[in-house]
């Protein structure tokens, strides 16, 4: 004991420890939730459910040097309930002419509601050089947004 306050240098030393520990532990959850991506779905997720507001990624594979790439099949999902919110591309490692990699389209929540997300996988499409003969995979989302 120190004399001064009843607790002695040891359980101080340890108590100062526990608590620094806590903090250490609070901080690092709390930068966790805040630097979360969105939620990623792959293509055999085709039932999506998410709360308004949330953003979430689909992952498809890509390679767009084939002239193929991926793009939302009209009349698109109902804008009231999702609405698209960009995209990104991460090429395989190591990077080589020619290989491919993964797509990232990234979508937002809107309102409650229910909606169709159609993806296709065409060559050229949106371009004049489009070709409807290879129109390429179509995959189909359901996506529901619940308060």
């Amino acid at each position: 004991m120190d004399g001064t306050d009843g607790i002695s240098t040891p359980s101080r030393k340890i108590g100062i420890t526990i608590a620094v520990a806590a903090l250490l532990v609070t901080v690092y959850s709390l930068i966790s939730l805040l630097t979360a991506g969105p939620e990623v779905y792959g293509p055999q997720d085709t039932v999506i459910s998410v709360s308004p507001g949330e953003r979430f990624s689909i992952e498809l594979d890509d390679n767009p040097s084939t002239g193929y790439r991926w793009r939302i099949e009209p009349p698109g999902p109902d804008p009231h309930v999702l609405k698209p919110a960009g995209s990104h591309y991460d090429a395989d490692e190591p990077v080589v002419a020619g290989s491919g990699g993964t797509r990232f389209l990234e979508f937002q929540a809107v309102r409650a509601g229910r909606t169709e997300l159609r993806l296709r996988y065409c060559f050229q499409c949106g371009t004049d050089r489009a070709d409807p003969d290879r129109g390429g995979e179509l995959l189909a989302f359901r996506v529901t947004v619940t308060d």
